[in-house]
């Protein structure tokens, strides 16, 4: 199961400068939806080599293409129903983290995802400077 983007499959081809995204992954049966963000990479620290004192970071692409999403109750409907019956979309590509945050809540309250019953979103966090915002 591929992710869409304005109706297209989107593959790492397509990430450009873009850091991060923010989703909506849809349950076809149930019109059931979650939304979130990831991140296209990874980052690790590492112990610095033998003499050196600089720590080493190696940055590489996450699992975002086999991502189904942070919330539980998602994660165990996607094991017990497999991957083929939910549509996930990209909704905004995103060029910082904290964009992609500040995208995250803004969909989750136009979505009006904490009152709705067909929404899996559980609860709404944030915390974005005005500066996080190119």
């Amino acid at each position: 199961m591929t992710w869409l983007h304005n109706g297209r499959p989107f593959t790492s081809d397509d990430i450009g400068k873009s850091h991060s995204f923010v989703y909506k992954i849809t349950d076809t049966e149930t019109n059931r939806f979650y939304i979130g963000k990831k991140c296209f990479t990874s980052t690790r620290r590492l112990p610095p080599l033998k003499g050196q004192k600089r720590k080493r970071t190696i940055v590489k692409e996450s699992d975002w293409q086999s991502y189904h999403g942070s919330n539980e109750a998602l994660k165990r409907l996607v094991e017990t129903h497999g991957p083929d019956r939910f549509r996930r979309e990209i909704i905004h590509l995103c060029s910082s983290k904290g964009e992609a945050s500040y995208m995250e809540a803004a969909e989750q309250f136009a979505h009006d995802c904490l009152r709705r019953d067909d929404c899996m979103n559980e609860w709404i966090a944030l915390k974005v400077h005005r500066k996080h915002l190119k």
